[in-house]
């Protein structure tokens, strides 16, 4: 199992029990690390801002170039450690990680912030796709599922801790603590990994990689997130928003052409013709888009003291009901698709997010905290019922061969998501705050502005959200709720696992080329 991309397999004999709790340790602390590092870097937005010197339209960049080459990275890294073994890769993920969070504590502007933080994005996808795979090596049948749970428990907890974590080691040690105290925990999984956790490979995998579609990939979003990003500023048809434009669609051209040639192509473009695995993959990536965007602009607006004027502390603490509402929704997923199915609760959770963004449409310079609390544990509680059944029926509509590659997709999507929506939330943002700023509008009420404009988008895309969720088949679980439903809901925040822990009910429902 490659979280990657592919199924994969063990090697040699099915490993003790040592080297199962050795792998499950090392696995979930780094994907704890990993996951509270990246939820709690937009806390540090501002305090890295007036450190630096760099605007917060600048550093946004640390956000969706994090993402941009996670999005990149995310399968490839998982093929490599098919291949070369993912212990091997899942090392040098660690190494990678723990050097990208010295060169940013160390940094002195916001250009080797946002350069720590892209090559963050490259250990922090190769550290979540060989860890599942390392974990999923070492152990089989309910023991690998109960693993995957806990794995799954571990990258929920983290990203729903960071923010909290990240406010305190501001307050505390100022914002460099977080990258010190993450590379310090990456460190000390390195010798524990070296010790217990034996190496695996794939040995049925094809030994080439797709070297060329991952830098197309790269090559297609960073100048369309620069368009959209700059576009306002620059003119949407002056000549470097449509040069950037150009050289997006050419990118996507040539990629469409390499993975239709080479031998292990990055993306398998047939699956692309299932409309169930795309509608539920682009369901994924508007979930993850909106709830990293919205706690963006949330610590910008929670820290502005024309604002809410909160310290980074107490912001991270107020995302804590965001949180709560994600985790508690979690595990009460699998019974409401069981019930109503999964359509109607990816239709359904969009159209909560929707109205909780429509009421922050309303957001006045004289709300307090309060008025903000039940409208993001509502988002929260929407966004989750959509994204978990998604993250089940982009696995449960392709065969049993094509399920890692489903994985992939998936995944890749979330990164894709995180990076886009952030970069035009933010834009969005930015451009209403200093087109009301620098009219009558007081600071507070361009503050408000800002962040009532941006939700409106958000809004948009979670009634579009709404509109994919038709794509998706009747799918239904025949039977109790199983170890692997669970496991993908527990895990569903920041990753779909390849499982197949449903299927559909009515052949009719699926497409050529897709089966339950």
């Amino acid at each position: 199992m490659s979280a990657g991309g592919g199924t994969g397999s063990r090697t040699g004999a099915p490993a003790d029990a040592p080297a199962v709790a050795g792998a499950l340790a090392a696995t979930c602390v780094s994907t704890f690390v990993v996951n509270a590092n990246t939820s709690a870097v937009s806390i540090l937005l501002p305090a890295i801002s007036e450190d630096t010197g760099a605007s917060l339209a600048t550093l946004q960049w640390a956000v969706t170039g994090y993402a941009l080459v996670g999005a990149a990275v995310i399968v490839t890294s998982g093929a490599l450690g098919d291949i070369f073994g993912r212990r091997r890769v899942f090392l040098g993920g660690l190494l990678l990680f723990v050097a990208s969070c010295v060169l940013i504590a160390l940094s002195g502007s916001g250009a080797m912030v946002i350069a720590g933080r892209a090559v963050q994005g490259a250990a922090g996808s190769t550290i979540l796709a060989c860890g599942l795979s390392l974990l999923s090596a070492a152990a089989s049948g309910d023991a690998q599922l109960r693993a995957v749970s806990l794995w799954g428990a571990a990258s929920a907890a983290g990203a729903a801790a960071g923010p909290l974590l990240g406010g305190v080691l501001v307050d505390v040690t100022g914002w460099q603590g977080l990258f010190w105290v993450d590379a310090v925990i990456a460190a000390a999984c390195v010798p524990l990994t070296l010790r217990t956790v034996p190496e695996s490979r794939d040995p049925s995998r094809p030994r080439s990689v797709d070297l060329a579609g991952t830098v197309l990939i790269a090559a297609v979003l960073v100048p369309f997130v620069f368009a959209v990003t700059e576009g306002a500023d620059w003119g949407w048809l002056s000549a470097p928003t449509l040069v950037c434009f150009v050289v997006s669609a050419a990118a996507l051209a040539g990629f469409a052409f390499v993975e239709k040639r080479v031998r292990a192509p990055l993306i398998d473009l047939a699956l692309l013709r299932n409309r169930i695995l795309v509608g539920s993959s682009v369901a994924i990536l508007v979930v993850a888009g909106c709830i990293n965007a919205i706690m963006y602009i949330c610590s910008l607006y929670f820290q502005n003291p024309d604002g809410l004027g909160m310290s980074p502390l107490k912001a991270g603490t107020a995302t804590l009901p965001a949180a709560v509402g994600i985790v508690v929704t979690a595990p009460l997923i699998t019974r409401f698709v069981d019930r109503l199915g999964a359509r109607t609760v990816i239709a359904g959770g969009f159209g909560i997010a929707t109205v909780a963004f429509a009421v922050f449409a309303f957001t006045d310079a004289s709300w307090g905290y309060a008025t903000f609390v039940v409208p993001l544990v509502v988002l929260a509680v929407g966004l989750g019922l959509a994204n978990g059944p998604a993250s089940s029926v982009a696995t449960a509509c392709v065969t049993k061969d094509q399920v890692g590659a489903a994985s992939g997709i998936s995944n890749m999507g979330r990164y894709i998501g995180s990076a886009v929506l952030t970069a035009v939330t933010a834009a969005l943002f930015s451009a209403v705050y200093t087109r009301h700023h620098f009219g009558p509008s007081a600071t507070a009420d361009a503050l408000a502005a800002g962040f009532s404009r941006s939700s409106i988008g958000l809004a948009l895309f979670c009634a579009f959200g709404i509109a994919l969720a038709l794509l998706v088949g009747r799918f239904h679980k025949t039977g109790p709720a199983t170890t692997a439903d669970y496991a993908t809901a527990a895990a569903a925040h920041a990753h779909t696992l390849p499982l197949r822990p449903a299927r559909a009910t009515d052949p009719s429902d699926r497409p050529h080329g897709a089966s339950a």
